[in-house]
Formats: C-alpha cells, structure tokens, sequence
C-alpha cells in the first residue's frame, strides 16, 4: 500500500517477471556504479515519506514505494526510509500502475522535489527521463530505447547500455 495526500493506494500485487527482471536489472547498474560513494539506492519495498508543508514526520499524508529510490543526502535517510525527495526515483510502468505512475505520481515527485524521474516500459523497452528544471517543474530529457546509452544526470559520470536492463 501507498500512502498519498492520505488516500490509500494499493500497489500492484504481483509485478509480472518482465517486471523483476527490468527492476533488478537497473538496482544492479546503480548499485555498482555507486560502490564506494556516498549515494544509496534502495529498490522496493523502501518507502519514502514526502512530508507537505510543516507536517511532523509522524503525521506525514504521503508515503509511497517508487521500484528505485536513490538519496545522496545522508540525513534524509532512517529505520523507516527516507524523510522527503529523493534525487532520483524509478517507476516500472506495469498495466495496473500506469495511470497512477504517468500522472499522479509524477505530480507529487514534482512538487517534492525529485530531481530526476524516470518512467521504465518494459514491453516497449524505453526508459523516458525527466529532470527538474530551475522553475521546479519536469522537462522531457531524453527518451531511450534499443541500442542506446543512458545518462544520469544526477550522477555525474554514471551511464549504462540499455541492452543491458532489457
């Protein structure tokens, strides 16, 4: 279950293999790049809470599970996840989760903060980026398919073939 403006949201229970396989796939390539660096990712289940104005922690409205989390600021980071935007955060499109991924989510990621968000299709094998720009709105960055290399923008010097998560 999610969490968001306090309305309980259920996640899709059983993600398909095609599903795994791209999340797993993707937590391995951000994994290794960040060995010995002082960013961490977490794949879901890992729930970040996006607290909205002077909300205490506990009374937070909105918590939700993106598939890949990465945080480089260490003091967001506790027992129970992660306090506020992360860096960057992964969706896998599934059919259940689409509507709410490509719309409410992606709202919410915006007005966190998230500089960096990424919607995965894998049945399409597109990887579709967006960055936060100077206004705190999302832009289209790029869109990546077969034979491409992907940049992350939020990590400098970080990029990986797309043929190796699909």
């Amino acid at each position: 279950m999610e969490l968001i403006g306090g309305e309980p949201h259920a996640m899709t229970p059983a993600p398909s293999r095609q599903h795994q396989r791209v999340l797993g796939a993707l937590f391995v390539q951000f994994s290794n790049f960040l060995h010995g660096k002082s960013c961490e990712v977490y794949a879901v289940p890992f729930d970040v809470r996006l607290p909205e104005g002077g909300e205490a922690d506990e009374d937070t409205m909105t918590v939700v599970q993106p598939d890949i989390t990465l945080v480089c600021d260490p003091s967001k980071l506790d027992d129970r996840g992660c306090k506020g935007a992360p860096d960057l955060v992964v969706e896998v499109i599934s059919p259940a989760s689409i509507k709410l991924d490509l719309t409410v989510k992606k709202s919410l990621y915006e007005r966190a903060g998230v500089k960096e968000y990424w919607i995965v299709y894998p049945a399409e094998k597109i990887i579709l980026v967006h960055l936060l720009n100077g206004e705190g709105k999302y832009e289209s960055l790029d869109t990546y398919s077969a034979d491409d290399t992907v940049t992350v923008s939020v990590l400098p010097g970080m990029s990986f073939a797309t043929e190796e998560i699909f």
